[in-house]
């Protein structure tokens, strides 16, 4: 391992003191029983993957200041699965952690649009039901219920779908009247909204693993935890 350097950006050294701080930070923190034990396989895997964090937010910290982005010092971020899955634990990491990241992700993703086939697949394949009706019936003994039209016998549903509301509709056995309908908003995002979110996500790590790749340089010791030439990875297939 180099002495003392994180990796390099740009031919610079950077220092490791804010890997150990990071590091320290984690030990100390609300999940350190979580951690691997010290000293061990694992714990060396941890820190290279510790130094690929820290080494996307210097590189974005970096872009940020050439391209003399706006970043603002609002807290953490938070990912949802499918986001973070996307992204890669690493960039992840360093998005919902820092600011810079997530100011050259909007400006490096801002111009990318899905194509209309791209979000008419989308919409054809995913698996989007709508909100349910929620009904409340009457009966002629005076009882009342709510229920979704999909609960009801199919018989009845369309019965009182064809009945004025308050009405009374025969069906299959049944007597009821539909005195009241209540439609939830529908709050699910667009289907363009949702392609576009993923396509921003695509293309910035693509951007990112270009960068990484012409500005970054791993130090021994510090590599990508993937690698598989590192010997602390035990991945095969």
């Amino acid at each position: 391992m180099t002495a003392g350097v994180l990796g390099l950006l740009d031919g610079r050294p950077l220092p490791r003191t804010a890997l150990d701080r990071r590091l320290a930070t984690l030990r100390s923190g609300p999940r350190a029983c979580v951690l691997p034990r010290p000293g061990g396989s694992e714990d060396r895997q941890l820190t290279r993957w510790v130094a690929q964090v820290l080494l996307t937010e210097a590189l974005c910290e970096a872009v940020a200041a050439e391209r003399g982005l706006a970043v603002a010092g609002s807290g953490p971020a938070h990912l949802d699965q499918q986001a973070a899955v996307e992204l890669g634990s690493v960039t992840a990491a360093a998005y919902e952690g820092s600011a810079a990241v997530r100011a050259v992700f909007e400006a490096v993703t801002a111009d990318v649009e899905p194509t209309a086939a791209e979000v008419a697949h989308y919409a054809a394949v995913a698996d989007r039901p709508g909100p349910s009706e929620t009904w409340t019936l009457s009966f002629p003994d005076g009882g009342t219920c709510e229920a979704g039209p999909q609960t009801l016998p199919h018989a009845l549903a369309d019965a009182l779908r064809d009945t004025p509301p308050g009405e009374w509709a025969t069906a299959g056995g049944w007597t009821a009247a539909l005195v009241a309908v209540a439609r939830p908003a529908d709050d699910r995002p667009d289907a363009r909204s949702v392609v576009r979110a993923a396509a921003r996500r695509s293309a910035f790590v693509r951007w990112l693993d270009h960068e990484r790749a012409h500005r970054l340089t791993l130090v021994q010791g510090l590599e990508h935890p993937g690698d598989p030439a590192q010997p602390d990875n035990h991945h095969r297939h």
